[in-house]
């Protein structure tokens, strides 16, 4: 190989001298300069392609697709003037890589620019502002009053973990039809919508890979899964083969020219997309609802929805409609109230955080933190009306023990409410709901909050560990102490859980026990022979204070046994019977009537109301 060629011209005007390199130019320099463009623009093309990234100067993929485009020039550059393996081309190959990186770094400049522009240090102010929230509400005057289980017909009473265990069994129940082994639940892009006044969660389907996408594909997807998060009730819906639409044909997990982002993206070239989510209208029809963001604070930061675009799942056909629009529920002749989410569960969640964050300043944030709030860990949906709200606890930045009040935000408008009420975290009252069955090892829901009779309650499921709800659970937000389950027998029942938790609200601690003396006789009971029966005996009446309190399990019930003092036999209180005794502490004051039938020197044994 040749040792590279270089000339030192002298410049000795001023008596100095200089050293320059001569730029020896590659055979057909003219043509590989259009062969570098021609590369540039089929590499950048296809990477546009598969990256999508709008055309605007407020996205961050923006910069970056240029950035590519520019790095993809100044590699061609080098390999085709062969300056990689031949140093005498470097510098050749160096000027003329000069304009795109200039250009790269010129966007790079912008990018700097806009985030200074858009940081929480200055801007801290107009990231407060994302979200404009009203305070002092009254939950009376909001959330639907409980009463009675007539009243829990719009209540999800079961999460989304649970519900999509559901929609992948009735997936598996139609294996005869060969669609299990086919596709698999899109969980991604399913949310809770009101459909036909229930809420209900629908899954989208998806291929279970790329080889049964390549035999699935041309049709598309036959259906999609609906499930009534009230009643538990799970259905495949499936869509008319024969008719003109067909099958579903977009998705965002279908591909090439049907995914659905890429769809959207060709329509809508400078459009900054966010989340995408799934619902169906009133009459079945699938569409996909894609998030068009604009950004509020400086250049490229405060994520916020300008509008939708709305896209048939069958057909592809879409319509742009602002967010002012689906907010008054109509579009010229068009009804959109079925529309139900317009602004994503994190995108709300991360606006109020900001709000809390930033209401009195960056600074303030970071030291004195006066008013700083934060919202708990994890959300739910409450459904109001015919609108869908996102629901999670507020604490203090500098506790999370306990909880300042709660936020509730409408999917729809964006309408936010905070609610004043101090009391337990989510978690503190998954923790009392899980204590009150530690026995049986249950698991509670994420609570879904309730106005029970004007008192506001966490209410959630218990479940085993296969996700089947075995009990119900009301925690008082106020005091997480009140707790009330159905039973610890594994067989729901609503109407008892209301009843153990009115109860318990209006005792407080001060617990009152009374034996059924409706009650059959039983026939045999401990000590005695079997078939001997029972001895009668009179109705005592009995009220002191707790000295000792003492549980055990008993074929799978929890038993408390109780001393009062003044009294030498213990108590025995079955916890499945009357779920109020796990509130009785050492101290409180009881009243009791009982059967006194010496059956036993150390207990005796009661049949609770």
């Amino acid at each position: 190989m040749a040792e590279p060629i270089k000339v030192d011209f002298n410049d000795n005007k001023n008596g100095g001298g200089t050293t320059k390199e001569v730029l020896i130019p590659p055979d057909k320099a003219g043509f590989k300069i259009v062969i570098n463009i021609l590369i540039t623009i089929v590499a950048g093309a296809i990477f546009y392609y598969f990256y999508l990234p709008p055309m605007s100067f407020r996205a961050i993929e923006f910069y970056i697709f240029w950035a590519a485009v520019a790095g993809i020039y100044v590699l061609a550059n080098f390999v085709t003037s062969k300056a990689l393996f031949r140093p005498e081309f470097i510098p050749y190959a160096r000027k003329h890589s000069i304009v795109p990186i200039a250009l790269a770094a010129a966007l790079g400049l912008v990018l700097l620019v806009g985030y200074l522009t858009s940081c929480a240090l200055f801007r801290a102010n107009a990231f407060s502002k994302l979200l404009d929230v009203s305070d002092k509400n009254d939950i009376n005057s909001s959330v639907t009053l409980i009463d009675s289980t007539a009243d829990f017909e719009n209540i999800a009473m079961i999460d989304s973990v649970a519900s999509e265990k559901l929609a992948d069994k009735v997936l598996g129940d139609l294996a005869s039809l060969n669609l299990e082994s086919q596709f698999d639940i899109a969980t991604l892009y399913s949310t809770q919508i009101n459909y036909k006044g229930a809420p209900c969660r629908v899954y989208p389907l998806k291929y279970g890979n790329v080889f049964k996408w390549l035999s699935n594909t041309s049709d598309g997807f036959p259906g999609y899964v609906i499930v009534n998060m009230n009643t538990q009730a799970t259905q495949f819906f499936f869509l008319n083969k024969d008719s003109t639409e067909g099958y579903m044909k977009i998705s965002p997990t279908e591909h090439f020219h049907k995914n659905l982002k890429r769809v959207v993206r060709f329509r809508h070239p400078t459009m900054i997309i966010g989340n995408i989510s799934f619902e169906i209208d009133e009459s079945g029809t699938p569409y996909w609802i894609v998030e068009d963001i604009k950004k509020r604070v400086g250049l490229i930061s405060g994520d916020d929805v300008r509008g939708i675009v709305l896209v048939n799942a069958v057909t592809g056909e879409d319509t742009y409609y602002t967010t002012e629009e689906v907010k008054e529920g109509s579009s010229g002749d068009v009804s959109l109230t079925w529309i139900d989410q317009v602004y994503d569960a994190n995108l709300l969640i991360r606006q109020y955080n900001y709000f809390g964050t930033y209401v009195n300043g960056f600074w303030n944030s970071l030291f004195t933190q006066t008013g700083v709030r934060k919202t708990t860990t994890g959300a739910t949906y409450l459904a109001m009306g015919d609108d869908v709200y996102v629901y999670t606890g507020v604490t203090s930045v500098t506790s999370d023990q306990s909880i300042l009040g709660f936020i509730l935000i409408n999917q729809r408008t964006k309408e936010a409410l905070f609610y004043n009420s101090t009391g337990a975290t989510e978690l503190a009252a998954q923790g009392s709901a899980e204590g009150a069955v530690q026995d049986k090892g249950w698991k509670a829901t994420f609570p879904l909050l309730i106005n029970l009779g004007g008192e506001a309650t966490y209410f959630m499921a218990l479940k085993d560990d296969s996700n089947v709800v075995k009990s119900y659970a009301m925690v008082n937000v106020g005091n997480y102490n009140i707790v009330a389950t159905d039973s610890a027998m594994g067989d729901p029942d609503l109407a008892q859980c209301i009843r153990n938790y009115q109860a318990v609200l209006r005792s407080g601690k001060k617990v009152t026990i009374n034996i059924d003396t409706s009650a059959p006789v039983p026939e045999t009971v401990d000590n005695n022979e079997p078939g001997e029966a029972v001895p009668e005996v009179d109705i005592k009446e009995l009220t002191g204070v707790i000295t000792d309190i003492r549980s055990q399990i008993e074929n799978g019930d929890t038993c408390y046994y109780i001393a009062v003092e003044g009294f030498d036999t213990y108590l025995r209180l079955s916890a499945s019977v009357n779920p109020a005794v796990i509130f009785l502490d050492t101290g409180d004051e009881i009243s009791v009537t009982y059967t006194d039938a010496d059956v036993a020197e150390l207990w005796i044994d009661a049949q609770l109301a």
